[in-house]
């Protein structure tokens, strides 16, 4: 159930902060349970900029401790076509050699708490791919798949940079889960890049009053208008909360969706919900964030949710992609061969000029 493969691969590898390097590696061997995955593309996230940047988050500081560790191969996006893989791999996955796959990005391990309980996206030991020397990431021509990874089928005909795009709008879509939205909600969208898109595509499928999706940059805009925003509001010219007040009689929204990493974005959202409004938080921050906390308690009791990858909503997400509902041709902006992976990281850090880059290895 194999394919010859070759022994040595382009691949990125981490050495640390700033110091990510184009080396030639060996081809990973999979063991029993496992597969062996050609990779197709490879999406280049916001949190691997942030962990390229050395972010306290992954690199630690003085009151926590490191949790990404270097000579790894980043890389938690990904599409790929399964090489190799055994029977007990092909049983539990239902997938076989030639099949095009992707792969949730944690591998849980299944005995903690967490993962007794179906919060496997919590799980205690929290390996994900690209961070952890156990799970090398997709940056790279192969990569294994272990034993726990959660792998999902997806079509072959979609451009492989499309079905990549499948992690972040799973994550999106969380999000929007956790934000409970009802018919006749007012629902606000931070920030239009990858995650903030898919938030707005997964809060129009809710079907709520509004839709208004917030940004600085015209073209990001007008996408979020074709993924499902019925209000549009460029922050550098208008004011949001004036433009919200207006949609709510002056109560304000009733759900805020917070996508853009930026920590003026939070305090913004506290004051554009109203008194109860439910405020999901899914950034990863560079730094910490300081807002005036009476707000979400004796001025407005909101309800303050955290939103953490994509748990169970992978399979919508790819439905979603494969419909071909989304612009996604728009939405994945760049795509670069593996050896521009700097260029590639280059370009998320100014997302002016890109929504989601890709690094395409083979």
């Amino acid at each position: 159930m194999s394919e010859s493969a070759p022994r040595t691969m382009q691949a990125v590898v981490s050495h640390g902060p700033q110091d990510y390097r184009l080396e030639q590696v060996p081809v990973p061997t999979p063991g029993p349970g496992e597969a062996l995955v050609r990779v197709q593309a490879v999406g280049i996230c916001a949190s691997d900029l942030k962990c390229y940047a050395g972010a306290a988050k992954f690199w630690g500081d003085e009151s926590r401790p490191a949790w990404a560790e270097t000579e790894v191969v980043p890389g938690h996006e990904f599409v790929g076509e399964v090489v190799e893989l055994d029977e007990a791999a092909a049983a539990r996955w239902g997938v076989g050699v030639g099949d095009r796959v992707v792969a949730e990005q944690i591998v849980p391990c299944g005995e903690c708490r967490y993962c007794r309980r179906g919060q496997y996206h919590m799980c205690a030991p929290h390996v994900m791919f690209g961070f952890k020397r156990a799970t090398p990431g997709a940056m790279a021509e192969y990569l294994v798949l272990p034993a726990n990874a959660r792998v999902h089928a997806v079509d072959p005909s979609i451009p492989a940079q499309h079905a990549a795009f499948a992690e972040p709008l799973s994550c999106s879509l969380h999000a929007v889960e956790r934000a409970g939205i009802q018919f006749g909600d007012v629902v606000v969208v931070a920030g239009c890049g990858p995650i903030g898109l898919g938030m707005v595509a997964g809060a129009r499928a809710k079907s709520p009053q509004h839709v208004v999706a917030l940004d600085s940059v015209p073209a990001k805009l007008e996408l979020a208008r074709r993924c499902g925003a019925d209000v549009v509001v460029d922050i550098a010219e208008e004011d949001a909360g004036e433009v919200v007040r207006a949609l709510t009689d002056g109560y304000g929204a009733d759900v805020y969706l917070e996508g853009t990493g930026h920590p003026s974005a939070v305090g913004q959202g506290l004051d554009l919900l109203r008194k109860c409004g439910t405020y999901v938080e899914y950034s990863v921050f560079k730094e910490a964030v300081s807002v005036d906390w009476s707000i979400i308690s004796d001025d407005k009791e909101l309800d303050v949710l955290g939103a953490h990858l994509g748990p169970y909503t992978w399979p919508a997400a790819i439905a979603m992609i494969e419909s071909g509902v989304l612009p996604m041709d728009e939405i994945c902006s760049h795509q670069l061969p593996v050896s521009r992976f700097q260029e590639g990281l280059d370009l998320v850090a100014d997302s002016s000029r890109s929504v989601k880059v890709s690094l395409l290895p083979g």
